[in-house]
């Protein structure tokens, strides 16, 4: 039988209390967000966001409304990158559209990881990815907006302060 190294257990002792008590154990964030427009003018809108946000400009004020870059976009699907504008951490984003009640609503399941593997808290960083898009875009006064997520699914999405991250 091998030892377990010291930090390994450290390790294993920091993740088990995250996952205890405080939600994932890496640095994430899932969110459902539910409008009743269409997908397709959600599509536009967050795309556009996305666009609209990938140079240094929107970050020259502070925050890190910024250095967003499009991977892949259809209807149905959005994937993207956020670079934050100092450390230059990078968190991979998508959102999945689905349609509902006819077309006339849309559903959207987004998400947010630290692509650093040892990423564990973030001050609601990856929150603030996906949902400074949707508030930037306009969407959070959309017809019918609710969001749904919680600190279990959302790294430190209570703390969150978005005009920061």
């Amino acid at each position: 039988m091998h030892p377990v190294p010291c930090f390994v257990l450290v390790l294993l002792a920091v993740g088990a209390s995250e996952f205890c008590c405080a939600g994932p154990l890496h640095a994430q964030c899932k969110v459902e967000w539910y409008f009743g427009i269409p997908c397709r003018v959600v599509y536009e809108s967050l795309v556009s966001q996305i666009n609209k946000w990938r140079t240094m400009a929107g970050c020259t004020m502070g925050g890190q409304k910024c250095l967003y870059k499009l991977q892949s976009a259809s209807v149905h699907f959005i994937a993207a990158k956020h670079t934050t504008p100092f450390q230059r951490y990078v968190d991979d984003i998508n959102f999945r559209l689905v349609s509902y009640h006819f077309f006339t609503s849309c559903h959207v399941s987004a998400m947010s990881i630290s692509e650093t593997w040892y990423a564990i808290k973030d001050h609601g960083t990856n929150y603030c990815n996906i949902y400074n898009l949707i508030e930037g875009s306009g969407l959070t006064e959309a017809r019918g907006y609710n969001e749904v997520t919680s600190d279990f699914l959302c790294t430190q999405r209570s703390s969150a302060n978005c005009t920061v991250y």
